[in-house]
């Protein structure tokens, strides 16, 4: 798995929006490009007049996958929850409330550089990460191509811990869980932490690795529904389920702070429904043209610099 970092400047009066940081971990840069969409409000943290970010105290969003040795998720539906495990943690009135427990923690990471993690872990490992305060979002492939099912509502999904333990979401204790579906792989398992100080890791999570197993999809994933949100990976850019994973997960980010309140409640009501899809290399060279929040990569480890590796499509942000 792969650390990832971006940034972005949203202030209203820009019609194109640039960042690029450093992650100290791997040396990998990401930075993000969005322009104005016309779409209402937006509450991004970021205004560089006020807040010289890269002195701030530096923070990162920790993210979790469960990957067991004989049973890992398919590649897509652990992107998909990754980036639907973002959403939650923003939204979630911990998060948001002035008084919210993890309120200030995820102010002084919004503050400085956006960066996230995404560590790996089975078992054991899984258990330990489990107790620490955080969410667990699950997810099963589902039949519409985004990658939710019914079950994956926030009621189901998205029950918090309060450190004393994992949700009951969490799956059997056995490192080698068997596949549902009786297909190769199972549900994704992602669990979200509220940000952390750079070199202020819980040690449950600065023990579990980096890098290591990667994921395949069985199957192609099917075509995904368009007239939901669809985070289009780049299909010049080849990525980790790491790397890809954060870069999800900032397009969902970028797509959040563009939305309304409307649209954000009406998003979160359903239940984050997205896809994750690797666009065509035509229809790629139109969401790049189309003013949509865009997620580029400065390329000191994976892929080139420069390279765009994520436009977040979410229908409310289109153009008309």
């Amino acid at each position: 798995m792969t650390s990832t970092d971006a940034s972005t400047d949203p202030r209203p009066d820009a019609s194109a929006r640039t960042g690029i940081v450093a992650s100290p971990e791997t040396g990998t840069e990401t930075g993000t490009v969005h322009h104005d969409t016309g779409s209402g409000p937006r509450s991004s943290p970021f205004r560089h007049a006020e807040t010289d970010r890269d002195a701030a105290p530096q923070f990162v969003l920790p993210l979790v996958v469960r990957i067991e040795k004989t049973a890992p998720p398919a590649r897509t539906d652990a992107l998909e929850t990754a980036a639907r495990a973002v959403l939650v943690l923003l939204s979630d009135e911990r998060a948001t409330a002035e008084d919210g427990e993890w309120a200030q923690a995820v102010r002084d990471w919004q503050d400085a550089r956006i960066r996230k993690v995404v560590r790996r872990a089975r078992g054991a490992e899984w258990r330990r990460a489990a107790g620490l305060p955080g969410i667990t979002v699950t997810s099963r492939p589902a039949p519409s191509g985004n990658g939710t099912s019914a079950e994956d509502g926030p009621a189901a999904e998205d029950q918090p811990t309060s450190g004393d333990g994992p949700t009951s979401g969490d799956g059997p204790a056995a490192e080698d869980r068997p596949a549902s579906g009786g297909g190769p792989s199972v549900a994704a398992e992602v669990r979200v932490f509220p940000p952390v100080p750079l070199d202020g890791w819980p040690k449950e999570l600065a023990k579990l690795q980096v890098s290591g197993t990667d994921l395949d999809d069985p199957e192609p994933p099917p075509a995904p529904d368009l007239t939901g949100p669809v985070l289009w990976l780049s299909p010049h850019v080849e990525m980790s389920a790491g790397k890809a994973m954060a870069q999800a997960g900032h397009g969902a980010q970028l797509a959040w702070w563009e939305l309304d309140d409307a649209a954000r409640a009406a998003w979160r009501g359903a239940g984050f429904p997205l896809a994750v899809r690797t666009a065509s290399a035509e229809r790629w060279e139109e969401l790049i043209a189309a003013g949509l929040p865009v997620v580029r990569d400065a390329g000191f480890t994976e892929i080139a610099p420069g390279s765009c590796t994520v436009v977040a499509d979410h229908p409310a942000l289109r153009r008309p």
